[in-house]
């Protein structure tokens, strides 16, 4: 206020009210002292923040706008000077998408796993000036068999790449699709340099109400993109504590090994060190990314057994046992020392197993792992299909089609099937359709081709990884089934051949025997 010839400050706001103190917190830096402090003559080397002393944190963080269209009916989220948001809420993880995701699922937004029999699309609608970039965006969200919803212009470039996309004409065409639950996200770039604004405001409030996240930038799409490959759920993301937060990345010592191609990262956790292993094993597992393995095995002390077994699904699921895991955890134990015993017990979630090892010039070779008893009551497994005691070889409607089921448990639920045009399946189709359905939800499903009675062709659509090259109890549940089946003898060895090699299951007196190598791939170390 200039006044009588002299100059009066009435009131200093420097604006930091958000962004600055959710940065401050992330990275342990008083932004704020360290500002006002500059302001009166310090450096910030003197402060102890000059090039090259301060460390970088480990994590990535995404902060997410929050709005509360019952209050203010007329905001939008498009970026500006000034704010429109009526909160934030912070997403912190390892990685970018990570982060991302935990941020969207705390600002009440619906993030979808994307079932497959319930496939959900994203709508693309961007300006001229994002066309090149929305290439490779819509490619990405394609590979990973998302449904391409978008406008007349954006539409015509993606169909430049000869990628299936459906065009929505109008506004109204893309409500339709919103309330209609087909769109599951939305990317709208350039609404604010156009006179496609009071569009973008409507649909911007549509999405509000309906929980769809609505991103304004390709980065951000791009980020999502990678979140969908990820496959987080809220069940295998890292819940990590705001106020002792890690300063340093964990470095931990793995040993991948495998039979037949099925793949594990072994890892011993005697300390019980690993808090978040869901987590864990999606970064891990990650093909090109990562490590690279169907999941992860964590190597425990028991109380019960010479060792605890935990297993995890590369899509972070737990598992209750594995065969395969099983002999490469016996291998592991004598190999190092740590169990030096030829017959010796694990303990998993689903019981104790006894193995038997075959070694020769001090190292195990040929296991044979005792699974346990064949549960056939379906409320044992737990199956519920119109009330049945037992499921073998039902009729089931899966993916539009019928086929004959029998659904056991060997440690893990398991639904065989048998076909005779085996290499004509389309897994990749009927496999999540399987694991989706309810026999139970979220099952491993065998296909098998009988080759004759001592001899079964299988592949496997394992739940959390996919098609695999072979699967310890997927081969125990195909032998029982194709012996409850009348195709196979009890008391026989029954050679089972999968992609990635051959296994020998023996069924006697209700319980599978079964037996196969195990091989170390290498060892290594990860930081996390």
């Amino acid at each position: 206020l200039l006044y009588g010839g002299s100059l009066y400050v009435i009131e200093v706001n420097p604006r930091a009210s958000r962004t600055v103190p959710y940065i401050s917190k992330v990275t342990g830096i008083p932004i704020a002292d360290l500002a006002t402090r500059v302001m009166v003559g310090k450096s910030l080397h003197d402060l102890g923040y000059g090039t090259g002393l301060y460390k970088r944190p480990i994590y990535s963080c995404v902060k997410v706008p929050v709005f509360s269209f019952e209050k203010l009916a007329d905001a939008n989220s498009l970026l500006g000077p000034e704010m429109k948001s009526t909160g934030e809420v912070l997403g912190i993880g390892k990685t970018l998408p990570q982060a991302l995701f935990k941020g969207l699922c705390a600002a009440g937004f619906s993030v979808n796993e994307h079932r497959n029999e319930q496939k959900k699309g994203i709508l693309l609608s961007v300006a001229e000036y994002d066309y090149q970039e929305i290439l490779n965006v819509s490619r990405k969200l394609y590979d990973l068999g998302m449904k391409l919803y978008a406008t007349a212009g954006t539409a015509r470039i993606i169909e430049s790449l000869g990628i299936p996309v459906t065009t929505a004409e109008n506004l109204d065409d893309i409500l339709a699709l919103m309330e209609s639950n087909k769109i599951c996200y939305i990317v709208y770039t350039g609404a604010v340099k156009d006179n496609t604004v009071g569009d973008f405001r409507t649909l911007h409030k549509k999405a509000m109400y309906l929980n769809i996240p609505c991103l304004t930038s390709i980065d951000t799409a791009n980020a999502l993109a990678d979140m969908i490959a990820g496959r987080y759920t809220v069940y295998n993301t890292e819940l990590v504590d705001i106020n002792h937060m890690e300063k340093e990345r964990e470095k931990i010592h793995f040993t991948k090994m495998h039979d037949c191609g099925n793949d594990y990262i072994f890892i011993e956790n005697y300390d019980e060190q690993i808090t978040s292993p869901e987590s864990l094993s999606v970064m891990m597992s990650q093909r090109h990314f990562g490590i690279g393995a169907d999941g992860i095995v964590l190597i425990e002390k028991s109380q019960v057994a010479d060792a605890k077994m935990r297993t995890f699904n590369s899509d972070g699921s737990e598992g209750k046992t594995a065969g395969n895991n099983l002999r490469c955890i016996g291998k592991y134990l004598y190999d190092k020392g740590i169990c030096r015993k030829e017959e010796m017990t694990v303990e998993t979630a689903e019981g104790i197993h006894r193995l038997k090892l075959y070694t020769r010039e001090g190292k195990a070779g040929t296991v044979t792992v005792d699974m346990g008893e064949v549960v056939w009551n379906s409320e044992r497994i737990p199956a519920n299909l119109e009330n049945r005691k037992e499921i073998v070889n039902v009729p089931y409607q899966v993916a539009g089609e019928t086929y004959h089921i029998t659904a056991l448990s060997v440690g893990n639920p398991h639904c065989v099937v048998f076909e005779d045009q085996l290499d004509q399946l389309d897994l990749e189709e009927i496999g999540p359709a399987f694991e989706y359905a309810d026999i139970p939800d979220r099952v491993n499903t065998e296909f098998v081709r009988v080759a004759d009675e001592y001899t079964l062709r299988l592949r496997v659509y394992e739940r959390g990884n996919g098609e695999t090259l072979a699967c310890g109890t997927g081969a125990c549940a195909a032998v029982a089934a194709a012996i409850r089946n009348g195709y196979c003898r009890e008391g026989t060895d029954i050679q089972v051949k999968l992609p990635g090699g051959d296994m020998d299951v023996k069924m006697e007196n209700g319980r599978i025997y079964l037996t196969g190598g195990a091989s170390v791939v290498f060892e290594g170390d990860y930081e996390y």
